[in-house]
């Protein structure tokens, strides 16, 4: 047990820091508009199954342009694979034709811009900002927001409290390189279905 929460915070930190000194983006990608829609597809889904699927359809269309010239049906036929299809093929579809007419096919690198295009949420819009553009942001995903409860972080009930009580407790500087390491490390170390985690940050803080 830690004596201050700056030293439980430092001690994530170091640790996940050894771990994953130098995380990658999971999702595969050709450009910004490519991500924006790997992004979309990863909502209620894996990485894994997305990686799997996009080929085929970033094959048809990389690009703002080319995807809005896609029909409905057709996404849908390229992304059966992926929850919720239906829906975001009518999403990938409206996104496409918004940042031809708008933004000259162009992904704005704003957060109140990319949140107001159809099927971008806070998340997603987060995950843009600060993995492409390099903008601070904390985007939560189920991994985070499970981590951070357990790791007692935040009592947060939703990802947007989650969200600010981890701005809080981590530098700004620190925030889009951690979203990617405590995803990492939820996968792979302190997982979802153990009832009691003796992981290496669990043993020591809880």
């Amino acid at each position: 047990m830690f004596s201050s929460l700056d030293e439980k915070r430092d001690f994530i930190i170091n640790t996940l820091e050894n771990l994953y000194p130098n995380p990658k983006i999971p999702l595969d990608h050709k450009n910004t508009f490519t991500f924006l829609v790997a992004v979309m597809l990863s909502a209620q889904s894996t990485d894994k199954k997305v990686n799997e699927i996009t080929p085929a359809l970033f094959a048809k269309a990389d690009s703002a342009k080319t995807m809005s010239l896609l029909k409905v049906e057709e996404i849908k036929k390229l992304i059966r694979q992926i929850g919720l299809a239906p829906t975001k093929s009518k999403n990938i579809k409206k996104m496409s034709q918004i940042l031809v007419n708008e933004y000259n096919g162009k992904v704005p690198n704003s957060l109140d811009k990319l949140k107001a295009l159809p099927g971008v949420g806070q998340k997603t819009a987060s995950v843009i900002i600060s993995q492409i553009f390099n903008k601070p942001a904390f985007p939560v995903d189920t991994h985070i927001h499970r981590l951070a409860y357990r790791w007692k972080l935040s009592s947060g009930k939703n990802v947007v409290q989650t969200e600010k009580d981890l701005k809080t407790i981590f530098p700004v500087d620190l925030w889009n390189k951690l979203h990617l390491q405590i995803i990492f490390y939820g996968r792979e170390y302190c997982k979802s279905k153990k009832t009691k985690c003796n992981c290496i940050i669990c043993s020591k803080i809880i």
